[in-house]
């Protein structure tokens, strides 16, 4: 069964969930774990591809836009449709929790302070339906 994972950021904004999310995606290369990013819209999936190229600083983060023809060598794959994968990681940014997460392994659900109700929300619905549930609160993450 999908374990989920919701980390909490005293941080605001959708910037700083990318942020979070790079560091993440660090970790799972680290660890050998094949990772999908969701993202809402193309917007989104080619900031997500900026960031990916540029932090943390100094380090470039293997990835690849998911489309139909993406190269599925690489282990970070971004997008904001279905995923080419299904196994590892899934970081959640979109809005809403899509329908193939029980694919992954692992969900990772980033909440930022102003998005706490929109979190709960997220933690019931997963609940509910009984999946294992992990909470992490972040603070002062981008110093270390």
């Amino acid at each position: 069964m999908t374990r989920v994972d919701f980390y909490l950021l005293e941080d605001h904004g959708a910037a700083a969930a990318q942020r979070f999310a790079c560091r993440l995606c660090l970790k799972a290369l680290q660890a050998g774990q094949l990772t999908h990013v969701h993202m809402d819209n193309a917007a989104a999936v080619a900031q997500m591809d900026e960031l990916l190229w540029n932090y943390p600083n100094d380090r470039f983060l293997p990835h690849t836009i998911a489309t139909g023809d993406a190269d599925t060598r690489n282990p970070i794959h971004v997008s904001d449709a279905a995923p080419l994968l299904e196994e590892g990681l899934m970081i959640n940014l979109g809005s809403e929790i899509p329908a193939f997460f029980g694919r992954f392994d692992r969900v990772a659900e980033i909440v930022v302070a102003e998005a706490r109700d929109a979190g709960r929300e997220r933690y019931r619905h997963y609940r509910e339906r009984g999946y294992p549930l992990h909470h992490h609160e972040i603070k002062e993450w981008e110093n270390s």
